[in-house]
């Protein structure tokens, strides 16, 4: 064998590798759900519970971001002929998402057990429904994974984990309106250039939930059914969080349903954080028929640090998803063409609660990389 055959061998050899390493890496994914309950034991060892219960978001929005530092980058990219086509049919990956329904669902009513079952005071429920709500929070991206696939049983899954935090609109607006007008002034989920998140928020709560009521109701109109109908899929999905809703109300009385709403706030608001850092100040520009260009890898937030990529089922890989919307999580790949988030999620959604932080960090990058064409920002 000669030196370059082993050198192309050892390469070889290194990447299965790595790969293999990184695909079981993804069950860091699942820690999110342990996290609540290994808090909760932690807090009672040491009879520090109240305190405990505000954990969560220590951990996620604290320890994640140091962690992201100290692990670096993710540059290892799926090859489309050899690897993509083998970990497309792996069942592993798809087991994790569908898993992650169960055991969020399974949380859910423990938690609400834990909460009602008088371990807390007044402010330790608070930052328990905090602690619970950034886990569905997490879970709604679990979600949109699940709402891209063709396969029923996944979009199912994700329709209902949708209704578990009561943002099922989430399902129909972001696969007809957000990735049709994404990056452009008619998409809610896209937020502009020097808009402050407490601007972004209200604004993309209802005209994400009108508009996903409008584009069911053109769907049904367009097969000839009534809106208002078991046709319309928002009526089942509102449906089952009413029904999860009752049966907190009816098993742990006002303040299971107190939970149950607040923990939906708090996980559909977390969403609507990540819409406004992943497309923030990006635009399509307008062509001279009116239309806006295709939308491409350069239209969204790329953020590639190892560690959020695997605990968030490679949403970081943005720029991929958007630009080819139906890839698995698993394969989707980092473009250095993307314009570069300068951390992880997990520190940008910090950044963006502090809007003078977050437009001295962000506005200098979306001027750079609009340069010359400064009229885009308007």
């Amino acid at each position: 064998m000669t030196t370059q055959s082993k050198t192309l061998s050892t390469d070889t050899a290194r990447r299965r590798l790595l790969l293999k390493l990184k695909k079981y890496s993804y069950l860091i994914s699942m820690l999110p759900l342990a996290i609540p309950p290994l808090l909760l034991l932690a807090g009672q060892s040491l009879d520090m519970v109240n305190l405990f219960a505000w954990g969560t978001p220590v951990v996620v929005f604290g320890l994640i971001p140091v962690l992201d530092l100290l692990l670096g980058k993710d540059e290892l990219n799926p090859n489309e002929d050899e690897e993509v086509p083998s970990m497309i049919q792996e069942r592993f990956y798809r087991a994790l998402t569908l898993g992650w329904v169960v055991l969020f669902a399974v949380l859910l009513v423990w938690s609400a057990t834990v909460a009602a079952g008088g371990a807390f005071s007044t402010l330790g429920i608070v930052g328990w429904v905090l602690s619970i709500g950034i886990v569905g929070g997490l879970g709604i991206n679990v979600a949109h994974e699940l709402v891209h696939k063709d396969d029923k049983l996944e979009t199912w899954a994700g329709g209902f984990l949708l209704s578990l935090v009561c943002y099922a609109g989430f399902k129909v607006e972001h696969l007809r309106g957000h990735h049709v007008h994404v990056s452009t002034p008619e998409d809610a989920s896209s937020s502009r250039y020097n808009q402050s998140l407490y601007n972004f928020l209200p604004q993309a709560y209802l005209r994400n939930f009108l508009n996903a009521w409008k584009l069911e109701a053109k769907r049904l109109k367009g097969k000839g059914q009534n809106v208002v109908s078991w046709h319309n899929e928002l009526i089942w999905w509102y449906g089952i969080s009413a029904m999860v809703l009752v049966g907190f109300t009816v098993a742990f009385g006002w303040l299971g349903a107190a939970f149950f709403l607040g923990q939906s706030f708090i996980a559909f608001t977390l969403l609507e954080i990540v819409n406004y850092l992943e497309h923030y100040g990006l635009h399509r520009r307008k062509l001279d028929n009116g239309r806006y260009e295709r939308t491409m890898p350069e239209h969204s937030w790329n953020s590639n640090y190892f560690l959020t990529n695997v605990f968030l089922f490679h949403l970081q890989r943005h720029s991929d998803h958007h630009a080819y919307a139906k890839r698995r999580y698993q394969i989707l790949r980092h473009h250095e063409v993307a314009p570069q988030l300068p951390a992880g999620y997990a520190t940008m959604v910090v950044l963006a609660c502090i809007p003078p932080l977050w437009k001295r960090v962000m506005n200098p990058r979306v001027e750079a990389y609009y340069k010359g064409e400064e009229h885009q920002l308007v």
